[in-house]
């Protein structure tokens, strides 16, 4: 059994935390679309913790029609009202707004022979990046990235999101030194 002691200090003394860095934090996606999922979400954490969103993260699933772009693209202002009226979920305006925006642009990068993932990935260079010391809130390919990302329409998706995000998807291992979950996660970009 693995202890709190052996894991990220972030994720010590919460079931759901350590549930989610054991199981998901830092491995690689390539998924197009569950990369844009977890952007998303990344998006409405801001100004708020990880846990919140993921004891939402269901009902956002449930909200946003499971995340499947090409449906949330068609969300319209009645849509927006009844998201704004679901406690189930973050109930910002501009976060509802922008991740609707969001998918529209997701879709255009799409149809202009852009694939989200492969245009993500490409940016540091296919393998994820093995960080050694202190873990940065942002880093100049976070701002890179995010510049990037603005530039093809995103919203909410400034440097520090944005690099959270590169953690929580495996473009970047951020497992401290002593966490039982670094080694596994680094042999991962070894198949890349």
């Amino acid at each position: 059994m693995v202890t709190d002691e052996c894991r990220c200090r972030w994720a010590q003394g919460n079931a759901l935390l350590a549930e989610y860095h054991d199981h998901e934090w830092g491995v690689p996606e390539y998924d197009d679309r569950a990369l844009w999922e977890k952007l998303m979400l990344d998006g409405f954490q801001a100004g708020l913790s990880w846990l919140t969103v993921l004891r939402k993260r269901e009902a956002f699933r449930e909200c946003f029609a499971g995340f499947e772009p090409e449906r949330v693209a068609q969300f319209e202002e009645p849509d927006v009202q009844k998201l704004l009226e679901d406690a189930r979920i973050i109930r910002s305006r501009a976060k509802i707004e922008a991740t609707i925006g969001n998918a529209r642009a997701y879709l255009a990068m799409r149809d202009q022979g852009e694939p989200f993932g492969a245009f993500v990935w490409q940016m540091i260079g296919h393998r994820p990046i093995q960080n050694e010391g202190p873990v940065p809130t942002q880093t100049a390919l976070s701002k890179e990235l995010s510049q990037a990302l603005k530039r093809r329409g995103f919203r909410f998706v400034g440097p520090t999101i944005v690099y959270a995000w590169m953690q929580a998807v495996g473009m970047v291992n951020d497992h401290a030194e002593h966490c039982w979950r670094r080694q596994p996660v680094a042999s991962m970009a070894d198949r890349c």
